[in-house]
Formats: C-alpha cells, structure tokens, sequence
C-alpha cells in the first residue's frame, strides 16, 4: 500500500481564503474512489500503485486550475512500504496510538 500526504497551494489569489480550491482539489480526490482523509494541513492518500497516485493528484490539480488559477505548487510526501502488506493511513496511527501510555 502506497500512502501520500499531499497538499495543493493556489499561487497568485486575491486573498487568503483557500477553501473553494480545497474543496474542489477533494471532490476529486474523493470522486476517484480511493481512500483519504482530509487534514487541516492536507490530504492524505491510500492507493495501489503510483498510476493510480499520480493521477488522483494530478485530476485534484487540475480541479484547481480549473477555479481560476493559473499556477500551483503541490508538496507531495510519499510512503511506499513493502515489507508488511495492506499497511494503509489508519494502522500507521493505530499502532502509535497502541503504544501511547
């Protein structure tokens, strides 16, 4: 299991509300059927392979562009752990969360 944290920032708004492009960036992410979470810093991704990664960022950037900007800067942070199998977004934070005292 492939997990991303990613996050899209519109370049050149009037102002400093980002929540249009949030949402539509997530609309797309959710409207490609894979599992995410959506944070108050990003969006965090499971996905199969990096195909199936690559074009849900890239649809959830064209989403933006689509809001009336004309650049965007997209910081993408990738997990791609292949010792232990269907290792997605919630074990990772089960496990610490067993841990914690």
């Amino acid at each position: 299991m492939i997990t991303c944290d990613f996050c899209i920032l519109p370049v050149g708004n009037d102002g400093t509300e980002c929540k249009e492009f949030v949402t539509a960036a997530v609309q797309s992410i959710k409207d490609s059927g894979l599992n995410y979470q959506l944070t108050g810093m990003g969006t965090l991704i499971e996905a199969e392979s990096y195909d199936e990664l690559y074009k849900a960022i890239s649809k959830a950037q064209e989403a933006v562009f689509k809001q009336g900007i004309n650049r965007v800067y997209t910081v993408i942070k990738i997990d791609d752990r292949r010792d232990l199998s269907n290792r997605g977004l919630n074990d990772k934070v089960n496990t610490v969360n067993n841990m914690l005292e």
